[in-house]
């Protein structure tokens, strides 16, 4: 598409229109109308809406991730802190300034913009320590059934089981930080010992036990042992800002378990529940205090319960008015749940194939979810081009602008990693890797269990000592009682013992048949209480 410097048609002008606002806004590029470019047709989002949510869609390879570092840099320029999922590990360049290059410049005289290279205050994180970045955990506790539930991959039923180990865990004091601790809770439960404790509030079946039990030792296996723990992340620390006022962009690297979707997903999802939870009620803002980028939406919502979705859509609702807005990244709308989609009042579509019925269904499909428009969306949606998209977002009064055509800016900072060695030294030498960087595990539900079953243990062999002691004795005093009857009386004649009575009466015999009682006592001893054999 070409460049004009003549003035739009009417249509066109409606169109830019609808994107000058009076207040502070974000620049997202210029009007494309009828193939040509209009730099003085600016396209914008308004600063305060940006809590009222989002949705960056597109095929892969059309720029959205680009378009995730254009908001985020203006954002933080402006003051609002930021959170990015690095999922290829290409975002790190948000923290260097970009390269100046023929098409940098192209781009910038294509829509208006007077660029110049700069980078912005960054934070750069890891999932539990893996890969790059300040460690982020979370304690099991505070992960929560429903979450561990969609990461285990849990049918609603044994979703339901474990938030009844949560209940108990929690009424009783055990504490649930990483995993061990929720198998030996799990384990006790099954056991003898702690079968009755849930009796009375439905139970916990040894079949469904043993699928929690097993999910665990899958996810274990996978290394997500790692993720839980302490000392456990806390999530005010992306709300802050630099000294010079600037957000900061806080960065969670994933390229190392990206083989781990269903983790990092759900991870982000408590990222955001646990803001939910802290932040106070704020109403609309003059600018919000965090913008939250979701990326790879669709991983979180595949396979997920009526539960987990309905708690999706309860914080994706009400985070609004905390200050806190989402913006969910996907390759088409029809990826997020319609109560979801619905909340999402700011647009960017990048370019969607229609290679095959499928893609032509689903290109319908994202046409429909788009206000009225003289454009031909079917058309111009599979036309468009990398870092081209179709814009629609909230007036400062809350109405949805017209659809927009756009060729979006370039960003400033780098479009690129940064190197690892300079990755390094910003994780290094962050004033959180000290915070966050040493696991620590204290005692837990883990280690309360194991000793209380210890202690059982050394009771019930005790209490079984006391009572062959007891019957070794009871027995001494029959014998001595017996013995005293059968003493013969003065004067008359002893007779002789047989040689049967003279063998039994022996202290051979009595200690041989005192050794035999005891083996045989210790050995029932041990069976009931479960313990191993022992030979002597």
């Amino acid at each position: 598409m070409s460049v004009s410097e003549q003035p739009p048609d009417a249509e066109a002008t409606r169109i830019a229109a609808g994107y000058a606002f009076d207040g502070p806004a974000l620049e997202l590029g210029a009007l494309l109308w009828d193939g040509v470019c209009h730099p003085d047709a600016r396209i914008r989002v308004p600063l305060p809406v940006l809590n009222r949510h989002g949705l960056v869609a597109g095929a892969t390879g059309t720029g959205k991730t680009k378009t995730l570092q254009l908001i985020a840099e203006q954002l933080s320029a402006n003051g609002v802190p930021v959170f990015l999922a690095d999922i290829k590990g290409d975002v790190s360049g948000i923290s260097a300034p970009g390269r100046d290059g023929e098409r940098v410049r192209e781009r910038a005289g294509q829509v208006g913009q007077e660029w110049r290279g700069r980078g912005f205050p960054c934070e750069f994180y890891g999932l539990g320590g893996t890969g790059p970045g300040v460690p982020v955990r979370a304690t099991v506790t505070g992960f929560g059934p429903v979450l561990l539930s969609k990461v285990l991959r849990l049918n609603p039923t044994q979703e339901q089981s474990l938030g009844l180990i949560f209940h108990y865990a929690d009424a009783k004091g055990l504490e649930l930080v990483d995993l061990k601790d929720l198998r030996a809770v799990v384990a006790f439960l099954v056991s003898d010992t702690g079968k009755a404790e849930l009796k009375g509030i439905g139970g916990l079946s040894t079949a469904t036990a043993g699928v929690i039990l097993r999910s665990i030792t899958a996810f274990e296996q996978q290394g997500a042992g790692d993720f839980f723990g302490e000392p456990e992340f806390d999530t005010a620390e992306l709300l802050r800002t630099a000294e010079d006022g600037r957000g900061i962009v806080s960065v969670l690297e994933l390229p190392a378990v990206q083989d781990k979707p269903q983790l990092f997903s759900t991870f982000l999802m408590w990222m955001l529940a646990d803001l939910f939870g802290d932040l106070p009620e704020v109403g609309d803002l003059e600018k919000p205090k965090l913008v939250f980028f979701f990326d790879e939406a669709h991983l979180l919502f595949s396979g997920a319960s009526k539960t987990f979705l309905e708690s999706i859509t309860q914080t994706v609702r009400l985070i609004r008015s905390k200050g806190v807005g989402v913006f969910f990244v996907t390759q088409t709308p029809k990826d997020v749940p319609a109560d979801v989609l619905a909340q999402l009042g700011n647009r960017v579509q990048h370019a969607l194939r229609a290679f095959t019925p499928e893609d032509a269904k689903a290109l319908k499909a994202t046409v429909r979810t788009f206000p009225k428009s003289p454009y031909d969306l079917e058309e111009v949606l599979t036309g468009l081009g990398t870092g081209e998209a179709v814009v629609t977002v909230l007036s400062e009064e809350g109405a949805p602008t017209p659809v927009a055509a756009t060729r979006l800016r370039a960003p400033e900072s780098l479009m690129g990693p940064i190197d690892a060695a300079a990755l390094d030294a910003a994780v290094k030498g962050s004033p959180l890797y000290g915070r966050y960087a040493e696991a620590v595990d204290r005692e837990s539900a883990y280690e309360k269990l194991t000793a209380e079953q210890r202690a059982a243990e050394e009771t019930a062999l005790r209490a079984a000592r006391e009572k062959e002691t007891e019957k070794e004795t009871a027995l001494r005093a029959a014998r001595e009682k017996e013995g005293a009857a059968r003493a013969p009386a003065p004067g008359d004649r002893e007779e002789e013992p047989s040689l049967v009575e003279q063998v039994v009466g022996s202290g051979i015999f009595t200690s041989l048949a005192r050794s035999v009682g005891t083996q045989l006592g210790r050995e029932i001893t041990r069976s009931l209480f479960g313990t191993a054999r022992r030979r002597r």
